[in-house]
């Protein structure tokens, strides 16, 4: 691979230019035991920044708007140079109805907070966090069209959204000439591979750039567990969610089947002289809709250890083991599609594949 955070990508069918390993600042201003305070998160942003980076993300309910104030403080007499995302659509106070949600309202009060917590008159790149099952997507389509001819926002994008209802949207922005989805963000990694049955292949043909959050697995896949972490403690029936292993038990991200998969992936690590987590987020890279993993770093040596990942070079056996590790079925319709059934549809006469 051996790329460069200055080796820029275009975001989906834009020309927004972006690193190929986005800032994740998630962790920044978080109290708990694996957040990161401002002095921290300042260090691991020069870092990123000096290398090149200009892809950093965020959302208005990290840190209840904390890591956004801290984002702004990083940027401070140079925003120009970065691309900053954010999100919308969690509450940011409980008990209001129009407090979250994806409807116009709640995303026009959201950019307004945003844009005060980011010292900015703009963001570059704004979200749906979270599809809510009850906005009409003309409603959110509309509401995105005119922040983005407000100025307020400069492209749009979405995350955790069904492949069905992220397709439609963008065919109805492009009928209705309103701003276009160039960017989709879910969960992927060696781990989480479901995304590949429709929501990837939706992507690229739809032209939305797809930023993979969670490139490690929460920590799984960067080898810093074991089978004895699937132990809990004498009388914790419940994890406490203080620690990072605690919400990855309570998530599912940790159990025996992702642990066999990290196995296999410390094995060709080692193998590529690499560390557990650069094979991980090299890994997700090798997938041509994939435009930047997210990286969740919380320590500037964890940070330094992530960038090392645009080195990785693999070899095409040991793409087909952690393939073979981590494969899942790819269910209904791809399962007839690819079966050898379906050799009758052509007559015998090959076709190229687009």
């Amino acid at each position: 691979m051996s790329e460069r955070l200055d080796n820029y990508r275009l975001l989906g069918r834009s020309g927004l230019r972006v690193s190929p390993l986005a800032l994740g600042t998630m962790t920044f201003g978080v109290p708990q035991a694996w957040g990161t305070d401002q002095a921290e998160a300042s260090r691991i942003f020069e870092i990123y920044a000096e290398q090149g980076g200009n892809f950093v993300d965020t959302a208005n309910f990290y840190a209840d708007g904390g890591s956004e104030r801290i984002v702004s403080k990083l940027v401070h007499g140079r925003r120009e140079r970065f691309v900053i995302a954010t999100k919308y659509s969690l509450t940011m106070r409980r008990g209001d109805p129009n407090a979250s949600g994806n409807h116009r309202k709640n995303m026009v009060r959201s950019v307004e907070d945003s844009l005060l917590r980011l010292d900015s008159d703009y963001i570059d790149l704004l979200y749906l966090h979270v599809w809510d099952e009850r906005t009409p997507v003309e409603e959110i389509l509309r509401a995105f069209d005119d922040l983005v001819r407000a100025g307020k926002v400069l492209y749009v994008g979405l995350s955790d959204t069904p492949a069905w209802q992220a397709s439609r949207m963008q065919a109805i922005a492009e009928l209705r000439g309103w701003s276009p989805l160039i960017a989709l963000q879910i969960p992927y990694n060696l781990t989480e591979r479901t995304v590949e049955r429709d929501l990837i292949p939706m992507a690229r043909e739809m032209g939305m750039g797809v930023l993979p959050w969670s490139p490690l697995a929460g920590g799984v896949l960067a080898g810093k567990y074991v089978a004895n972490d699937l132990e809990r403690l004498p009388g914790r029936s419940n994890p406490t969610l203080d620690t990072r292993k605690d919400i990855n038990l309570a998530t599912g991200r940790l159990n025996e089947r992702n642990l066999a998969i990290s196995r296999v992936a410390n094995a060709v690590a080692a193998e590529l002289r690499c560390t557990p987590a650069q094979l991980a987020l090299a890994w997700t890279l090798l997938n041509p809709a994939v435009v930047a993993p997210i990286l969740g770093t919380r320590t500037r040596a964890q940070l330094q250890d992530n960038l090392g990942a645009l080195d990785v070079c693999f070899g095409e056996e040991q793409v087909e083991r952690l393939d073979a590790a981590s494969r899942v079925e790819p269910g209904f319709p791809q399962s007839l599609l690819r079966s050898a059934a379906m050799t009758s549809m052509f007559g015998g006469v090959r076709v190229a594949e687009r």
